[in-house]
């Protein structure tokens, strides 16, 4: 085959497949020149609300707002302190440094790379104001463990779903919730490369709290409930309604791309069960994984000439995170004497996420498979 057709993440071949769906929603908004607050936009939330299971959704402009605007919602103080996990995104922690809160970061379980229920508890004092825990590349955090630390100490849950939209999660009693509806507040992303992707940037925060939604449309909308009376300090961060309408497209066909995402996981999976240099990536029995990223651990080798081994063979892959937060230049001063993060440190050193999309053939798959045993002959 032609391997100059691996992509990390196909959105040129999944728009190709609904493309007259795209373009004719795309037009319908620009024939109403309705490109702020249009229909779309609400019906788009409703819709994901429906999907999800929750009450109220309200679009934004992006992910790293909705974390922000879920975080000033909650009506934390200056000093107040923010659990989050040490091995994720820079976004997560971000905003709680851009709102004067004081981040917290714990350490990850090694088999999940999920925060640790055990770190999260030592790290709770009672400046301890909100938990984020990271869904990350696409399966649920220990929700049970987490909601159960969160209530027993008073602290509100904010759940970072930007890589889990679609995911449930089984309790142990058997009751099962969607990602992003478990604690008091969920946000997500709709970058273009996420399960849930537009064609630009957008986000939105998930709630069943009535006056939390209230709150935090307000705050989306420059503090504003009424035209002009502003309330309080707000933002200005809306989803466009371009945006809404490609999502609501998308958000009908968002289960088949996720379990076009588990099959060729299990593909991956299958063809690389025994090569001890390759540890696949576990499966939380409680939480479905939606395959956000396919992130294997490298066991005794050299990640940066398997990369080159793959990029000669037309094949992408990236690194996801290559330094945890607690080494980011910009946390420094939260930095705490005497903490260790031995678990991210060693993620950090040995992930590779491979291509992982909804457009693979069985062709494409089998030739990143192939090429990926071979760099071990």
């Amino acid at each position: 085959m032609s391997s100059d057709k691996i992509a990390m993440c196909d959105l040129k071949g999944q728009y190709e497949k609904i493309k007259t769906e795209v373009d004719s929603a795309i037009q319908n908004v620009l024939s109403s020149t309705a490109f702020v607050k249009g229909k779309d936009v609400g019906d788009f939330q409703d819709e994901l609300a429906k999907y999800i299971g929750a009450k109220h959704v309200i679009g934004c402009a992006n992910g790293t707002d909705a974390l922000q605007i879920a975080l000033m919602a909650l009506g934390l103080k200056p000093g107040d302190e923010v659990i989050t996990p040490d091995f994720t995104f820079i976004a997560t922690v971000e905003v709680v440094a851009l709102l004067g809160l004081t981040p917290v970061l714990v350490d990850v379980e090694p088999d999940t790379y999920t925060i640790s229920p055990e770190q999260l508890e030592r790290a709770i004092t009672p400046k301890t104001k909100a938990i984020i825990p990271v869904h990350l590349f696409g399966q649920c955090a220990n929700m049970d463990a987490i909601m159960r630390i969160a209530n027993k100490h008073g602290i509100p849950v904010v759940e970072d779903t930007a890589q889990a939209l679609g995911a449930r999660y089984t309790f142990a009693d058997g009751t099962t919730r969607m990602a992003g509806t478990i604690g008091q507040l969920g946000t997500t992303s709709f970058f273009p490369s996420k399960n849930l992707g537009c064609y630009g940037d957008g986000g939105a925060i998930f709630t069943n709290d009535d006056a939390l939604a209230d709150e935090i449309r307000a705050i989306a909308n420059h503090g504003m409930r009424v035209r002009y009376h502003h309330d309080r300090i707000g933002v200005n961060s809306r989803l466009d309604t371009i945006q809404a309408a490609i999502l609501r497209v998308k958000l009908k066909h968002l289960d088949a791309y996720n379990q076009a995402r588990i099959a060729a996981a299990d593909y991956y999976d299958s063809r690389f069960a025994n090569c001890s240099h390759l540890i696949t990536p576990k499966r939380n029995l409680q939480s479905t994984h939606i395959f956000h990223q396919y992130t294997m651990c490298l066991q005794d080798v050299d990640r940066e000439k398997f990369i080159k081994h793959l990029a000669d063979r037309g094949i992408p892959s990236m690194v996801y995170y290559p330094i945890p937060l607690h080494n980011q230049k910009a946390f420094v001063p939260y930095a705490h004497d005497g903490l260790h993060f031995p678990v991210s440190t060693q993620l950090a050193q040995t992930v590779l996420s491979l291509p992982m999309h909804t457009e693979f053939t069985p062709e494409k798959l089998r030739y990143v498979a192939d090429n990926v045993l071979d760099y071990f002959k």
